[in-house]
């Protein structure tokens, strides 16, 4: 489908305070075997190149903020989701990691079994939606916040698009966070503990 399935990051409160300038330099993935996704792909689609891991959140490093532009961390993404909602989840995530130090972050598409298709001289499927799914170090243990947006126009408060890991996942068929402990991981990913993000 010529997309990332998912992208993962730590967001630490000290790489908050970089001040590498956005580059707007999209490019083949040079680690892509075969034939990468090219920027061209997305001229004149009606879609953004949707960044899953943000420009904005890679300000720490000259690698990150050159990698974030890669066409491997890219999707197709409806215009105003990609400049509102989207961003306001991803500014929501640079808060958490201000106010708690680090955040582990993994977000990406959800895709449909039959879905649309776009680009220039590769067939790029087009999402149905997008996650994102945090998880941190809470007072006594472990806790998650997911969101799950549609591939459209909106402008909702982003409580709105809040769901369970468990959701994600039977969306994706992607196991997150199976390196924790069992128990830990069935409580919390069933959870949507929004009580525990507060800033």
């Amino acid at each position: 489908w010529n997309l990332p399935n998912w992208v993962a990051y730590e967001l630490t409160n000290d790489e908050l305070y970089g001040d590498i300038k956005r580059t707007n330099h999209f490019a083949p993935d040079p680690l892509v075997h075969g034939d990468p996704v090219v920027t061209y792909d997305y001229t004149h689609s009606g879609y953004d190149r949707g960044h899953m891991a943000p420009a904005a959140s890679m300000k720490w490093s000259e690698t990150a903020m050159k990698e974030s532009f890669y066409t491997s961390n890219i999707c197709p993404q409806n215009r105003s989701l990609n400049r509102d909602n989207w961003a306001d989840i991803e500014a929501f995530t640079r808060d958490v990691a201000y106010k708690y130090d680090s955040v582990y972050v993994v977000t990406g598409p959800i895709v449909s079994s039959d879905p649309l298709f776009m680009g220039n001289t590769h067939n790029i499927a087009i999402p149905d939606a997008f996650y994102k799914v945090l998880l941190r170090k809470g007072k006594t243990n472990w806790t998650t916040l997911a969101f799950i947006c549609r591939n459209e126009a909106g402008d909702r408060p982003i409580l709105t698009y809040v769901t369970t890991v468990d959701d994600v996942e039977a969306q994706t068929g992607i196991d997150f966070f199976y390196s924790l402990p069992d128990d830990i991981e069935l409580e919390i990913e069933s959870q949507d503990n929004i009580s525990d993000w507060t800033l």
